[in-house]
């Protein structure tokens, strides 16, 4: 195969380092087992299989056959390296080019599900001109992986090669994550998560795996970890997208409310459906959903339907598995949410600023009565907890407002699996199948009313012990990966 001609001094001399240091550079890998299979793991939690996935300096392409591409392209500048990639894992396509060349990139056809930068954004020379060229190759739900050694590790990697624990590394670009942020800023990718893996890269008779599991992803703990991962998307606003709505009701002994909601209700969107979802009450609200279905028949569309099981979370289930149009609202029925606030929580939807909405209660002061004083300072500790849970700051997990596309709740049910039926709230299945999926994740402040019928249904110590439970459960599933 013929070699690349590549433009700067710096990257020959990179090439004919790993071109000459092949079968020693497999030996290392070899020494290093527990450190790449915990790469690899966590880099199959952020991109989950059947994906296409763009890996720019894909080098012997086993990072990228780990993933289990539906369509996989690995790009590297190594001629015997490509060539090496081709015979491992024939059912991917390689690349053997500059990725920091246009005319590298035009040569593949996109979009893509995930780009991925794994390690070699160090040897970049324009590493934001080099992103501002890969957004050829993204659709608005395309997400960059970056993965990166943190710079605090740099003078123990050095250490680590003169006591021969790691092999000898040309000089690279050692870059603080601030710097990270900036660079792709400038290149309109907007970081959506960020984590921080690996405090022990070995074994060490299973000490190294139990801390990186539970100890390293800790708060204050994981900011000296050696690997950090960057979530980012492609800065694409649509200002003149239409999209339709479907907002869910869910009602339980609300009666009094469900008339008011359809009366309240604002009209947005290129199209709307209202769908009750009654569970099952003692005060008649299945009846007064019918009774108002046919007496806004000619106004409004709207469903009814009865909930199978028990829960806000089943009733979830089952309303957007019944609807039909693009964008998916959660209104309680109690509204003490107002009805009229929902067009602008279409909005940052429509408009592409965020991929998931979250409704907050705890900006704007609140009606008298509207929520009691234990429940709101346990609101705040829980938001805490699930923000770092979630890589994003939340204020109010509990609010029953959410937003998302169709679309994207679509992916979340089908891989729910991963969560599988957890949540009775129906509030953290969102949430959690959200951040799992690298959505962008905004919250929107509201004006919190008291309620004007009914009681509330929350009970403050059994759903807070569910809540200490949902903390522990999402722990292990996102972050002791």
């Amino acid at each position: 195969m013929a070699s690349l001609q590549l433009r700067s001094q710096r990257k020959r001399d990179l090439l004919d380092y790993y071109e000459a240091n092949v079968d020693e550079l497999d030996r290392w890998r070899e020494f290093n087992t527990a450190y790449h299979e915990d790469d690899r793991k966590f880099m199959r939690f952020l991109i989950p299989p059947g994906k296409r996935v763009l890996e720019l300096g894909c080098g012997r392409g086993d990072l990228l056959a780990a993933l289990r591409p539906s369509y996989g392209v690995g790009v590297d500048f190594g001629a015997d390296t490509i060539a090496r990639a081709k015979a491992r894992h024939p059912e991917l396509s390689f690349v053997l080019g500059d990725v920091e060349e246009p005319d590298t990139l035009a040569t593949i056809e996109g979009p893509f599900d995930y780009i991925v930068i794994a390690d070699t954004i160090g040897m970049f020379e324009d590493i934001d001109g080099t992103l501002r060229n890969v957004h050829r190759l993204c659709a608005p739900s395309t997400r960059m992986i970056i993965s990166y050694y943190s710079h605090l590790w740099e003078p123990i990697l050095k250490i680590a090669e003169a006591l021969r624990l790691r092999s000898r590394q040309p000089k690279i670009n050692y870059i603080a994550t601030a710097d990270f942020l900036n660079l792709m800023d400038l290149a309109d990718f907007e970081v959506i998560a960020r984590e921080q893996r690996q405090l022990l890269p070995r074994r060490w008779f299973g000490l190294g795996p139990f801390i990186n599991r539970f100890i390293a992803p800790l708060p204050g703990i994981r900011r000296f970890c050696l690997r950090t991962y960057l979530v980012g998307r492609p800065v694409q606003l649509f200002p003149d997208r239409k999209f339709s709505a479907s907002i869910l009701i869910p009602c339980r002994n609300e009666r009094g409310n469900i008339e008011n909601a359809i009366r309240r209700m604002p009209r947005f969107g290129s199209a709307q459906e209202i769908l009750f979802v009654e569970g099952n009450s003692s005060d008649g609200t299945f009846d007064e959903c019918e009774r108002v279905r046919e007496a806004y028949r000619g106004s409004w569309d709207i469903k009814v339907l009865k909930q199978d099981g028990q829960g806000k979370g089943d009733a979830v289930r089952k309303g957007f598995g019944a609807a039909k149009h693009d964008v998916l609202l959660v209104l309680d029925a109690d509204l003490t949410m107002p009805p009229e606030a929902l067009p602008k929580f279409h909005a940052v939807i429509e408009t592409g600023k965020a991929e998931f909405v979250n409704g907050t209660r705890l900006v704007y002061p609140m009606e008298s009565g509207a929520m009691r004083p234990l429940n709101l300072i346990v609101n705040r500790c829980f938001a805490y907890l699930f923000s770092y849970l979630v890589n994003t700051r939340l204020t109010d997990t509990l609010c029953g407002t959410k937003v998302l596309l169709r679309k994207d709740y679509e992916v979340l049910a089908r891989e729910r699996e991963y969560f599988g039926d957890f949540d009775p709230f129906g509030d953290f299945d969102l949430i959690f199948g959200a951040a799992k999926q690298n959505l962008k994740i905004v919250e929107t402040p509201i004006h919190y009313r008291a309620r004007t019928f009914g009681a509330t249904q929350i009970s403050r110590f059994r759903d807070g012990w569910l809540l200490l439970k949902m903390v522990w459960f999402a722990y292990r599933k996102l972050k002791a990966i």
